[in-house]
């Protein structure tokens, strides 16, 4: 089932989300007319004075993909998937700074380099890291418009490294269901991506000590690492130098690993404040929990691991009913570049963009409905389109339909930086 369908009255206060069912009765008597389209919303055509029973929204951020949930209750009626774009920017900076690198060095026409606007004001993050902060605390803003929150509950800290680095994990709690453990485990299979440190075998999550606690070896989680059943057995109590004294390659792989930090958990950790500041901005209640409380809860309600139902086990959860299977998913796509002129590989112009971002009516991200009647193209296409200044479009469907014409266009969502789909 579909995510339920968010309500608003006519004028335009909150109220509980409905069944879709409902809300296409409404939409079809005539009593309601839809609002928005992504998310999904209507509108009643009168005030309704009714208090509406209040919602959370939790929140399960991550590196490049961040879980929302709307929970009411103990049911879930709402999941979203926020596709963040931190790869595209770091990829954009970095693309800019090598072009005036370049042309510097050419000594043709330049920006000169800066060197004295290098302070930074306190809680400074990279452009990448507050894009994540940003683009989370605009969808938080937007649920607060369309329901009734009346609480926040975040992933404050992906791992709880004090209960990582606490000495008296050992054994059998490795194994079981302690919420320590579970600290642990996630930290592991994030840093070993799931995989045996020394075959690659996938999905083996058996916990593995680099150097053998019988020769000394600590439970401190820089000796730890992820080994299938064979390996773990085939190692045995010999120290990793001689078990793989006939693979060095392995073996300088896993004492490297081995010292790495999470680069994604890194990122979130970097976030987490500016994000919890910044959700206490709202004005509603916030509380925080721990990507192993999460995992915990996930597995205790026997939920897959995906990122808006972890967001719906965040903090604490007794009991979930799901009442949604399909979440929305929402990638950020920015709102174009402010570049005029393109330029190629080595610095060159190469194409000029139009001054005017609009083209018969219709600019680059608008999701559109084409119905072309006529030619090679006859069907009906739905999807984000691409103007360009002669009117023939490029509109993304399931597939790339190029050469469309404006006239068989209408628009149905007006860009606003994010494409969406079910």
């Amino acid at each position: 089932m579909s995510n339920y369908i968010f309500v608003i009255d006519s004028s335009k206060q909150p109220l509980s989300p409905c069944h879709p069912s409902v809300a296409r009765k409404l939409l079809t008597s005539g009593q309601a007319a839809v609002f928005r389209r992504y998310p999904f919303t209507i509108i009643l055509k009168k005030e309704v004075t009714a208090t509406p029973q209040p919602i959370e929204i939790k929140i399960d951020p991550g590196s490049k993909t961040t879980g929302i949930a709307l929970v009411q209750g103990n049911k879930v009626i709402f999941g979203a998937e926020l596709t963040h774009r931190g790869q595209v920017i770091k990829a954009s900076l970095e693309s800019r700074r090598i072009l005036r690198r370049n042309r510097r060095n050419r000594h043709t026409r330049y920006r000169r380099a800066r060197f004295l606007n290098r302070a930074r004001p306190k809680g400074w993050l990279a452009p990448t890291l507050t894009h994540r902060v940003l683009t989370t605390l605009t969808w938080v803003n937007k649920f607060i418009r369309l329901a009734p929150i009346s609480s926040i509950a975040f992933e404050l800290v992906r791992f709880d490294l004090q209960q990582v680095e606490k000495p008296e994990i050992s054994g059998i709690e490795y194994q079981q269901g302690t919420l320590s453990g579970y600290e642990v485990r996630e930290y592991l299979l994030e840093k070993w991506d799931r995989k045996c440190a020394y075959c690659e075998t996938e999905n083996i999550p058996q916990i593995e000590h680099i150097h053998p606690k019988s020769k000394g070896g600590s439970n401190r989680i820089s000796n730890l690492c992820l080994a299938c059943e064979h390996c773990n057995i085939k190692k045995g109590t010999q120290d990793i130098k001689v078990f793989l004294a006939k693979k060095p390659d392995v073996l300088k792989k896993v004492l490297a690993q081995a010292k790495r930090p999470v680069k994604d958990a890194v990122a979130v950790n970097s976030t987490r404040w500016a994000l919890f500041n910044a959700l206490k901005t709202t004005g509603l209640t916030v509380t925080t929990g721990s990507g192993g409380r999460t995992k915990f809860n996930r597995a205790r309600l026997n939920l897959p691991k995906i990122h808006w139902l972890d967001a719906a086990c965040v903090g604490e959860v007794n009991t979930l009913e799901v009442l949604t299977k399909k979440p929305l998913l929402i990638k950020a796509t920015g709102h174009g570049s402010r570049q005029m002129c393109r330029t190629d590989k080595f610095g060159f112009p190469s194409r000029y963009v139009p001054r005017f971002k609009f083209v018969k009516g219709f600019q680059t991200g608008d999701i559109v409905k084409a119905i072309v009647t006529d030619g090679k193209k006859i069907g009906t296409y739905v999807g984000r389109v691409a103007v360009r200044t002669s009117g023939s479009f490029n509109i993304s469907a399931s597939t790339l339909v190029q050469g469309i014409s404006h006239k068989y266009c209408s628009t149905i969502f007006k860009k606003d930086g994010y494409s969406y789909a079910a």
